[in-house]
């Protein structure tokens, strides 16, 4: 930019002045500084700015002050601190100079120049001097003030004007290309596995980086370094962020980090009627089990679900289609623990129905699209719901005095009923009727089937009613026993 600045304003044609000598000095100092500086505008003017800057090194101390020669000493040094600039590589290397470096050449010629405003020869070009010398230090806005001090000394000079029209039209493309300027990503950035910049970055012991999460889908098949097959010792889901990167990618391509990050996030907030599924056996609301979980996909899963609502869908085979079924159970995981080897064991209780609309596979494991299902109530203050209610109050007593005479007949060793399907802990009320017959069949040791055909089941009443109809049977059964 400042070689630019420089030749379009005026340098080429900027001439040194001649010093004059003052009557009564024609054989002292005066006639001493009279021969140097003429001497050094002729070394000038044939481009040897170093004698020059001699020449006038020397008059100024015989002249301290004269603003002829802090003028044509300033234009000398930045003469040369922009030649030096100008200086190709190849010419460094095979004609090497010694002295002082382009910025220290501008910083001397702005102190003259400033010296020479100072001294009160507040002409044009002393504010020209100053501008360039400014420009050459890249200070661009004190160039500006500079230039537009010198118009208001003579409004009408045109090496200021040239000078400032070119210094406004050089930055404002300057700032216009910062503006639209864009980095470009390198494979630097890259993670190595899924071929898109780094996102949360982990970087090993063997010095690959790699997405966290495309790590832990790596190490979710084995313990190695997937880029080099070095044995890592190390926890992805607890290893340091490279926090240097991830700052210096988030800086440098704002737009596709944001991407990046929407993307994790619709994997890992899925959505109102969006639901991993987990296919496994047939889940009911208000059921509570355990689950070891090991295969790699299902880790991947689980780690998802964790970040996010801690939800997702159970659901079985059909034995009639040999398919996932219509019809599954949503999932609250109450308690995940991580064990060492990569495995998660938890704790989930089925919480609300759902009819699966479509699936598709996201990474090896279902994903559907769903809808909430609910029984069709009755009216409230109907006849109908009071004795749905009712009907509801009456299988709950049965159900207790059940659940009382089984855990007696644990207790002596005639069942082997699990006690931790016997507990009255929890019992919803009659007045959430849905809810209740629910955990009523719970408590029945239901065959697959049976229990898929009660989940798709719309009726409360039908639910509750099928569940004593269990109940009493197997009550019987265990009287025959």
């Amino acid at each position: 930019m400042a070689e630019t600045l420089v030749s379009r304003s005026g340098w080429e044609a900027f001439d040194v002045e001649e010093f004059q000598l003052v009557d009564g000095e024609e054989n002292g100092q005066g006639a001493m500084a009279f021969d140097l500086v003429r001497t050094g505008n002729r070394s000038f003017r044939m481009r040897r700015f170093e004698d020059a800057i001699t020449c006038y090194s020397k008059a100024h101390l015989l002249k301290p002050g004269d603003p002829v020669i802090l003028s044509n000493r300033s234009a000398a040094f930045c003469r040369i601190s922009q030649v030096l600039r100008d200086r190709t590589a190849s010419e460094s290397e095979y004609q090497p100079l010694n002295g002082l470096d382009p910025t220290t050449h501008a910083e001397l010629a702005l102190k003259d120049a400033e010296k020479l405003i100072s001294l009160g020869a507040g002409v044009p070009k002393s504010y020209f001097l100053k501008a360039g010398a400014l420009i050459l230090l890249e200070r661009y806005e004190e160039a500006h003030e500079t230039l537009l001090l010198g118009l208001q000394v003579d409004p009408f000079c045109h090496l200021l004007q040239a000078c400032l029209q070119d210094l406004e039209r050089i930055t404002a493309g300057s700032a216009k290309r910062a503006k639209y300027w864009k980095p470009q990503r390198t494979d630097d950035f890259e993670c190595t596995l899924c071929l898109k910049l780094l996102y949360e970055p982990v970087t090993t012991p063997c010095g690959h980086s790699l997405c966290r999460t495309c790590l832990l889908q790596s190490m979710d098949h084995g313990n190695k370094c997937p880029m080099c097959r070095t044995v890592l010792f190390i926890s992805p889901r607890t290893y340091p962020i490279s926090v240097t990167l991830n700052n210096i990618i988030q800086k440098n391509f704002p737009e596709e980090y944001a991407e990046r990050k929407s993307e994790q996030e619709s994997l890992t907030y899925l959505g109102v009627d969006l639901m991993p599924l987990f296919v496994m056996d047939v889940v009911l609301p208000c059921q509570k089990l355990s689950l070891n979980i090991f295969e790699p996909r299902y880790r991947l899963m689980v780690r998802r679900i964790m970040e996010g609502n801690h939800r997702m869908g159970m659901v079985g085979i059909d034995s009639s289609t040999g398919s996932i079924a219509d019809y599954a159970c949503e999932v609250e995981i109450s308690e995940c623990e991580p064990l060492p080897d990569g495995r998660f064991y938890l704790e989930v209780e089925g919480c609300r129905r759902f009819h699966t609309l479509r699936s598709w596979d996201q990474d090896g494991y279902r994903v559907a699209e769903v809808e909430w299902v609910q029984d069709i109530q009755p009216s409230g203050g109907t006849q109908e719901k009071e004795d749905l209610q009712q009907l509801a109050r009456s299988a709950a007593d049965l159900a207790q005095s059940w659940i009382r005479r089984a855990r007696e007949a644990a207790r002596i060793g005639r069942r082997s009923r699990h006690l931790e399907l016997l507990q009255a802990e929890g019992m919803p009320g009659p007045q959430d009727p849905e809810r209740f017959s629910f955990w009523l069949i719970n408590l029945l040791n239901l065959r697959p089937a049976e229990r898929l055909e009660l989940l798709s089941l719309r009726d409360t009443r039908e639910r509750i009613s099928r569940g004593l109809v269990f109940l009493r049977a197997e009550e019987e059964s265990c009287r025959v026993q």
